[in-house]
């Protein structure tokens, strides 16, 4: 099946119909539209979040997350052509056998959930927000104050929780080409590289509110570098090594389809997000928005991030070309010279 997909001499046409002869993108599209619907019957006017850096009625939101989700695949559509001509690194053949992936795919989830589980204790203890892959207040803002101690250790305890553990584990018993993190076509990989992140800053200059016009020169000058470093620890690293040097690989393995990696990919990304300070789980209304919602902000640029990943080989071209730069540090410095009271 995945030489189906891949394949270099399929047409568009023939390509798109083996994806949607693939259950899993049948499955996640029906649930999408229910998603929809389910938004449309549940919420009033207004969702209950705290969304103060993207306002708009529950309409909107909707409308916001579909053209998003037509975005991302939009992106899926660019990275495929641009890397159509490419030897393709056959993930399947960095995972291990069959026996051993399943087992370290059990291990690895059964981990992430409880890096979650400590994450959220930990934050809860020390009277913040808990420990998931976004700071409070990324990307959408927030009105609850975060301070630097609380963004420091939020950063220090996902890069530990992450990347170093479960890297210093399967370095042990993997080259670091079986987990993705070379590259076996660094000019290409460059080229991608500019070319997503050209596309996608552009997206986000004209789809939200950017750190341009919003800071003092000295602001840009400590601040941008300040959030790059943040989230590369808090966010993009932790992600990188949890989800696409590790996780895909397995799933790509286990599955033996691109198409269901890809969901798999964005499904994993998404469920490290399960701790945003925005989500509401105090009715059950609430609750299943909140859910809703995570999959609608997350499972496109998770699926985005896998198909990087998948088709390069390379883990490192979606933080540098979809998460580092663009949106973190374009989005998130005003929000770190704030946390940091950088004036």
């Amino acid at each position: 099946m995945v030489s189906q997909i891949e394949s270099r001499a399929a047409t568009p046409g023939a390509t798109l119909r083996a994806l949607a002869r693939q259950r899993s993108v049948q499955v996640t599209a029906v649930l999408w539209v229910t998603a929809n619907v389910l938004v449309l019957l549940l919420a009033g006017r207004d969702l209950p979040f705290d969304w103060p850096g993207v306002p708009g009625t529950s309409v909107d939101h909707v409308i916001g997350t579909n053209l998003a989700l037509l975005t991302g695949l939009a992106l899926m559509v660019l990275v495929c052509a641009l890397t159509r001509r490419r030897d393709r690194p056959d993930l399947t053949a960095r995972a291990p056998d069959l026996a051993t992936t399943r087992r370290e795919t059990v291990l690895l989830v059964a981990y992430g959930v409880l890096a979650l589980m400590v994450g959220f204790a930990l934050g809860r203890a020390l009277g913040w927000h808990p420990f998931g892959l976004h700071l409070a207040g990324s990307v959408v803002g927030a009105h609850d104050h975060v301070g630097p101690a609380e963004a420091l250790t939020w950063a220090g305890y996902n890069l530990l929780a992450y990347a170093v553990v479960p890297l210093v584990a399967f370095r042990r018993r993997y080259s670091a080409e079986q987990l993705n993190l070379v590259s076996s076509d660094r000019r290409g990989d460059a080229r991608l590289i500019v070319v997503v992140l050209l596309v996608e800053s552009a997206i986000q200059f004209a789809t939200v509110s950017t750190v341009v016009g919003q800071l003092s020169p000295r602001q840009y000058l400590v601040g941008l570098p300040a959030t790059f470093l943040l989230y590369l620890a808090g966010a993009v690293l932790p992600a990188m090594v949890f989800v696409y040097a590790l996780l895909v690989p397995r799933f790509l393995k286990l599955t033996g389809s691109t198409a269901t990696t890809v969901v798999l990919g964005g499904v994993a990304y998404t469920l490290l997000h399960v701790w945003d300070a925005w989500t509401v789980f105090t009715s059950p209304t609430d609750a299943v928005l909140s859910v809703v919602f995570l999959f609608f902000v997350y499972l496109t640029p998770g699926m985005v991030k896998t198909v990087l990943t998948v088709r390069t080989g390379n883990a490192w071209v979606h933080v540098w070309a979809y998460h580092a730069l663009a949106p973190h540090t374009l989005i998130d410095a005003p929000h770190v010279v704030d946390v940091f009271r950088i004036r």
